[in-house]
């Protein structure tokens, strides 16, 4: 590299050149050697090897914005195609969706490649994709799709369009059309799936080469015996396969074996943790035990994961009116409450699990921040002590109920608690201020009150 980098200071190209090839051919992943090679390559006007080893950089580095442009460059005047792709692609790495777009489809204006035409209407398919605009996304996948040069990508990607917009008939209808021409397993077993989502269930069996799959079909087809001796005798195989699990998690509730069927989603739940599903199928199952408790509550955790908080905060309610004391629920409204706005009913919350577990400082916290927001410092000075007696070294509290008992106009406890802070925080940033609040108050109590000593002792002996 030295050797190469002398002769490109002398401006021996051709020599820098050499040396840099020879450095790549040793490390060839090393984007520094290509950065100078492409750099070089065009000093010497050896555009199309330039063009390549930047085409090798963006592969390794796809949001290297310098090479788009370089690309630019290069093709500018000799090939207006790759010009609009390479700028279609540097606007979608700025994430300048709409500038992408008509790049791409100014670069179907510049070429007659079937296989351009199709990579370029399939990037134009998933660019509107991204911006919403799903109708245009699947014209322009459905065009791409009628030439030879159509590759499975694009069928799959229109499938999952079309699932996207709700219309399977026509998901089916376009995996149908890929399966007679590349008969392949992705092909087939997504197709197999549509199938079963659809109750086509023969189809489905013959489509599919996946035991799983092949289970499933049993199931809904009410082939119990077979699902379970097929389950049987595979399971060493699966151990490790969540899907496995939730087949045979199936197969009990179908057979009304409900205690069972919760313990196989406990062990469907340790290899997919926190998967909707699993309080789906907890929520089915409660549902038909008639514990209506833990079916609103399974329910309200399965749409928490899905993201639809408002419907997860009313399962939530409704499990909390039939068991009113269950404190992770009352944990879990009071956090959403909060998220969704609904900061006085949060509290409400709050205060509950306060009084069912008085030692929960996070309740505590919330108590006495919500109150010191609305003014009622009293009742946060209130708070504030509990925390201290669960925490007497918490240096944070200590300065918060100095402060409230300023507001509330007890010197004394004030005087006491910024004393306190002081020893437990000597070096914060706000020991100046500390120090003056100090003075103020101690220069403005009154000479008869009763000793400050003596309220300190107090205090801290409560």
């Amino acid at each position: 590299m030295s050797i190469a980098e002398q002769y490109e200071q002398n401006e021996q190209y051709e020599l820098a050149y050499e040396e840099y090839k020879k450095e790549h051919a040793a490390r060839p992943s090393d984007l520094g050697v290509l950065e100078r090679l492409g750099s070089v390559a065009m000093v010497l006007d050896k555009r199309e090897e330039a063009a390549g080893y930047y085409s090798q950089i963006i592969q390794k580095d796809p949001t290297n914005t310098l090479c788009y442009e370089q690309l630019m460059d290069i093709y500018c005047d000799t090939d207006r195609y790759k010009y609009y792709i390479y700028r279609g692609d540097l606007h979608t790495v700025e994430q300048k969706l709409e500038q992408a777009i008509n790049d791409f489809k100014k670069a179907l204006n510049h070429t007659d490649s079937e296989k351009d035409i199709v990579m370029t209407r399939f990037t134009l398919g998933t660019l509107y994709a991204e911006t919403g605009n799903l109708q245009k996304a699947i014209d322009e996948l459905l065009k791409a799709s009628e030439y030879e040069e159509a590759t499975p990508e694009v069928f799959l990607k229109l499938a999952d369009l079309y699932l996207k917009d709700d219309v399977v008939t026509s998901a089916i209808d376009i995996l149908e059309k890929a399966k007679e021409r590349f008969d392949l397993p992705a092909i087939n077993e997504n197709l197999a799936q549509l199938y079963l989502r659809n109750k086509d269930l023969d189809k489905a069996k013959n489509v599919t080469k996946d035991e799983l799959t092949k289970i499933r079909c049993m199931l809904e087809d009410g082939e119990l015996d077979n699902a379970i001796r097929t389950l049987n005798e595979i399971s060493s195989q699966y151990t490790k396969n969540p899907e496995f699990f939730a087949l045979k998690a199936q197969y009990y509730f179908e057979t009304q074996d409900y205690d069972k069927a919760l313990e196989t989603v406990e062990e469907y739940s340790k290899l997919a943790p926190n998967n909707a599903l699993v309080f789906q199928m907890r929520a089915l199952i409660y549902e038909n035990k008639n514990d209506e408790f833990n079916e609103h509550l399974n329910w309200g955790k399965y749409n928490l994961v899905r993201g639809n908080k408002d419907i997860a905060v009313n399962e939530f309610l409704i499990a909390d009116r039939i068991d009113d004391s269950n404190v992770d629920l009352m944990h879990t409204l009071a956090s959403l409450l909060e998220e969704t706005g609904d900061k006085n009913h949060a509290m409400e919350y709050w205060e509950r699990i306060s009084k069912a577990e008085p030692s929960d400082k996070k309740a505590l916290e919330k108590l006495a921040e919500f109150r010191e927001s609305i003014g009622d410092y009293r009742t946060q000075v209130d708070y504030l002590e509990k925390l201290y007696v669960l925490d007497k070294r918490n240096a944070l509290v200590i300065r918060q109920l100095a402060k409230g008992y300023e507001k509330i106009k007890d010197k004394e406890s004030a005087i006491a608690c910024y004393e306190k802070y002081l020893q437990y925080a000597p070096n914060s940033g706000d020991t100046e201020e500390i120090k003056q609040r100090l003075n103020k108050l101690n220069n403005t109590a009154n000479s008869d009150d009763e000793g400050i000593l003596d309220k300190i002792m107090k205090f801290f002996n409560k």
